[in-house]
């Protein structure tokens, strides 16, 4: 019996789908500047969730219910109700990308809120991450001439911390049974959207004239920058720890200075480019390792114990041969995982011994 390792497993692959995210949401910026009207932040955010979200709940033809109703209600606020008009508060009260910096934090508080959601213990590697995305991030967008602002640094950090409780709750809370990525991010862009709905109306009023260019911005956000972009977070979330997707977010500030440079003609100095290489250094920092190692295990108590064959591809572990002794004197093959310093489900463990398929 083999197992697949992580040369074969899709851990990484999942990764590297869920990281279009982010790398999408850099592109917000570039989109919000070029083809929609000024000044608009909450019908913006309005356009973004409400229409995808209900769009895609005709699609799935799939309703919360029960408990489900409070709970996509909830998640959608905290991912897309409360966080969209928060990162454009910040953004309007924060000139100088002091608004990146302070999204660049939600990294950290979703360490902090998985410790007591998931009961998953902050690694030093992770807050290590952390702090060197944070500094990365912060290369790449602050100006000298950045001012700060006492609303503006509040609702960047609630903005943050919103975004980074509703990663983790996401993960906590899963998904009902029968029901796919899809339903799940129509059920919250609906509730973010019905969230941002009475606050767009009572501060900024009637909807702005819009022309071509602005259907067509509002069309991108609405379909690529939102709809298709949280289908691959909420799918992320769902088959990797919660806070290796946390950090992920730290790539759109990236993508952003990236775009501002392709698209529209703005200068890269080396500093930011060497905040980019910090940043993409601490994003991979803060992703999932684990040491697996596959033995011979005895027979115990005349039965083989057999687990989930699975467990190294899950974990995105690499496998390497350790004997495992014999008990009552006679033998069977089996392969025990060892992970050490790991994270599974979301969760971090210490040293933990699984059998995971055995044979006579």
């Amino acid at each position: 019996m083999s197992i697949t390792t992580a040369a074969r497993n899709p851990y990484a692959g999942t990764l590297a789908l869920t990281a279009l995210t982010p790398i999408v949401w850099g592109s917000t910026y570039a989109v919000t500047t070029e083809f929609l009207p000024p000044d608009r932040p909450l019908f913006t955010a309005l356009m973004r969730a409400l229409p995808a979200g209900l769009v895609l709940l005709a699609l799935t033809r799939t309703l919360p219910r029960g408990m489900w109703v409070s709970r996509a209600a909830a998640l959608g606020v905290l991912n897309i109700g409360a966080f969209f008009p928060l990162l454009f508060l910040a953004a309007y009260r924060l000139p100088g990308g002091v608004a990146g910096v302070l999204g660049a934090v939600a990294p950290m508080f979703a360490l902090v809120f998985a410790t007591g959601v998931l009961n998953e213990r902050p690694t030093g590697r992770k807050v290590l991450a952390g702090v060197i995305g944070v500094f990365g991030v912060a290369l790449v967008v602050l100006r000298a001439t950045a001012q700060l602002d006492t609303v503006g640094v509040i609702a960047g950090l609630v903005g943050a911390a919103s975004m980074a409780l509703g990663t983790v709750l996401t993960k906590r809370w899963g998904r009902p049974e029968g029901v796919g990525p899809l339903a799940m991010t129509g059920w919250q862009l609906t509730a973010g959207g019905l969230f941002i709905l009475p606050l767009a109306a009572l501060i900024e009023g009637a909807p702005p004239a819009m022309d071509g260019r602005a259907v067509g911005g509002y069309l991108y956000l609405g379909v690529i920058g939102t709809a298709a972009a949280y289908w691959l977070w909420f799918r992320g979330i769902a088959k990797v720890p919660a806070t290796s997707v946390a950090f992920l977010g730290l790539l759109s500030p990236v993508s952003a200075a990236v775009i501002g440079w392709v698209a529209l003609g703005q200068a890269l100095t080396g500093l930011q480019i060497l905040g980019m290489v910090i940043a993409l250094g601490g994003t991979l920092l803060g992703q999932t390792t684990a040491r697996v190692r596959i033995g011979r295990t005895a027979e115990l108590g005349g039965a083989a114990q057999v687990g989930r064959t699975d467990v190294a591809a899950e974990l995105g572990a690499a496998a390497e041969p350790a004997p495992v002794g014999e008990a009552g004197g006679a033998e069977t093959v089996g392969y025990v995982v060892t992970v050490e310093g790991s994270e599974k489900d979301g969760r971090t463990t210490g040293e933990s011994r699984i059998l995971v398929g055995a044979k006579s």
